[in-house]
């Protein structure tokens, strides 16, 4: 697979993205705040190392793990009551976590078999 081509990847970027700047236009805590933020961040951080080098499955795993405390963060953070920042936490998450999961397979293969004729990389 090459680099910079997986679309699981593009969409884990855009939701991180919209997480994080959707603190601009909605109402928050400082809990969410940090949370959004954060979390955001580091998901568009996972998502570029994975369109990077589209053969590390940890990479994938590190987006899911990420994408799901997204999802979480309103009960732990508390902001469940700030509907505009919860829905886009639960949903930017849990499309995260949808992006990481469908790219897992794919990744796991590319990284167990070389980029030469099928020859194992490892």
């Amino acid at each position: 697979m090459k680099k910079w081509n997986r679309w699981q990847d593009y969409v884990a970027v855009i939701a991180g993205l919209y997480a994080a700047l959707s603190t601009m236009w909605t109402t928050h805590t400082t809990g969410s705040l940090v949370m959004m933020i954060g979390a955001g961040a580091l998901l568009v951080v996972a998502g570029v190392w994975n369109l990077m080098s589209p053969g590390t499955p940890v990479g994938e795993w590190v987006q899911m793990v990420l994408g799901a405390l997204l999802f979480i963060s309103p009960w732990v953070a508390g902001y469940t009551g700030h509907m505009g920042a919860a829905w886009t936490s639960w949903i930017a998450g849990a499309v995260a976590v949808i992006a990481a999961v469908l790219a897992v397979q794919p990744s796991m293969h590319q990284h167990t078999v070389g980029h030469d004729k099928g020859v194992p990389a490892h």
